[in-house]
């Protein structure tokens, strides 16, 4: 699958992440919401009455949350176009599966990438192949689905994404390409900071102030990047980012992006 056929498409989708997916009263929520109970502010027609105006309202999460496009694949395909407004009988099933598909089209998203590294040429067999088997298991019936040991899975497709984020940073000249991996970096002052070629795969950076830090061809696969300032770094190249990390994330028109990205509309 191509990177823009796994975006989300709420027009196709049946609103599922707004009925369920948990709300808990927070920074991110103005309300606690319980899984399978529609968001007070989904309208009839499955469209965001506030849609607009979610972080004025208190729900920046909203904002933030991506679904990498398994709400519509969910909604068209694996439940052939009937909501769970229709079938109140499959709804519980319906919600139970988002999860379980988003992982999968989130697995997609980082392998389209890796596909397209030229670095990364050496593994392109490896690669297309777990791409296919991806896809083919986001083509179960709803049953075998939520069987599925997704786990497990994605276990295999980090592995391999692992393998091709060496190969991407060992093109890194200059910098220290520490192994900062699942670090704990919460309001850390990396102003300024080389991070060039950097492993920062699934490391706390919550509210850390990263302006004008480097962080070319870091990958940043999983990275906590909430809060985070992101005021002029540079983002060039760095691997595994998604629109989701850079919306819950401070920037502002100096910071530069990795491509296929777009500048959060929140961004100064």
């Amino acid at each position: 699958m191509k990177r823009t056929d796994l975006r989300a498409d709420c027009s196709n989708c049946f609103a599922l992440c707004c009925v369920g997916l948990t709300f808990t009263a927070s920074r991110d929520f103005a309300i606690d919401k319980s899984a399978g109970t529609p968001c007070p502010n989904l309208a009839a027609d499955d469209r965001c009455s506030i849609h607009t105006g979610l972080r004025g309202r208190g729900f920046p999460g909203c904002t933030v949350y991506d679904c990498f496009g398994a709400g519509q694949k969910l909604s068209q395909q694996t439940f052939g176009g009937v909501s769970w407004r229709a079938a109140p009988d499959r709804a519980a099933q319906m919600f139970a599966a988002l999860p379980v598909m988003r992982q999968l089209h989130e697995m997609l998203w980082y392998l389209a990438e890796a596909e397209s590294l030229a670095s990364a040429s050496a593994l392109k067999a490896e690669i297309g192949w777990s791409a296919d088997e991806t896809e083919r298991l986001t083509r179960l019936p709803a049953d075998e689905l939520l069987a599925l040991d997704v786990a497990a899975h994605r276990a295999d497709v980090s592995a391999l994404l692992s393998e091709v984020s060496s190969l991407v940073r060992a093109g890194v000249g200059g910098g220290r390409k520490r192994d900062r991996r699942g670090a704990d970096l919460m309001g850390a002052r990396l102003r300024g900071a080389d991070l060039r070629g950097t492993d920062l795969r699934g490391a706390y950076l919550i509210g850390a102030d990263l302006s004008g830090a480097d962080l070319r061809k870091a990958d940043l696969i999983g990275a906590d990047l909430r809060d985070a300032n992101l005021a002029g770094a540079d983002l060039t190249g760095a691997v595994f980012v998604t629109q989701s990390q850079l919306n819950a994330a401070a920037g502002d028109q100096s910071t530069k992006i990795p491509d296929g990205l777009v500048r959060p509309a929140h961004w100064n």
